[in-house]
């Protein structure tokens, strides 16, 4: 059993949206050179701005500030989406690829546990 400091460390969301944005980080290493201050760029902070809102806003003590930070790690995982569809319009990765399958997963489930949050 893991020790926590911060309450944020228990939220499965969280563990969710933290190993998400190691994935993101992982599997852009290989994108075009040219990507790096761009798609490339914009996707990891993207994905890291996820597991940070949940962080900060599991800090917060009133339920509106929860819920909100709540909505804007959903906002940015929607953003991560939009730029995921782009790479893969573009070539960067593959409908076929095992890790955009794992994505997929991934942003379902931080989706559904954002907008229970933002209740």
């Amino acid at each position: 059993m893991a020790d926590y400091v911060f309450p944020f460390e228990k939220l499965e969301v969280w563990k969710l949206s933290k190993n998400f944005a190691t994935k993101i980080y992982k599997n852009t290493e290989n994108f075009p050179n040219e990507e790096k201050f761009g798609l490339v760029s914009q996707l990891r902070r993207a994905a890291v701005s996820v597991a940070s809102n949940l962080a900060e806003g599991s800090s917060r003590k009133s339920k509106k500030d929860q819920a909100h930070f709540s909505q804007i790690a959903y906002s940015s995982l929607m953003e991560v989406l939009c730029q995921l569809e782009i790479a893969r319009d573009i070539g960067y990765i593959s409908e076929n690829d095992d890790y955009i399958r794992g994505y997929s997963e991934f942003l379902e489930e931080i989706k559904k546990q954002c907008l229970i949050f933002q209740k």
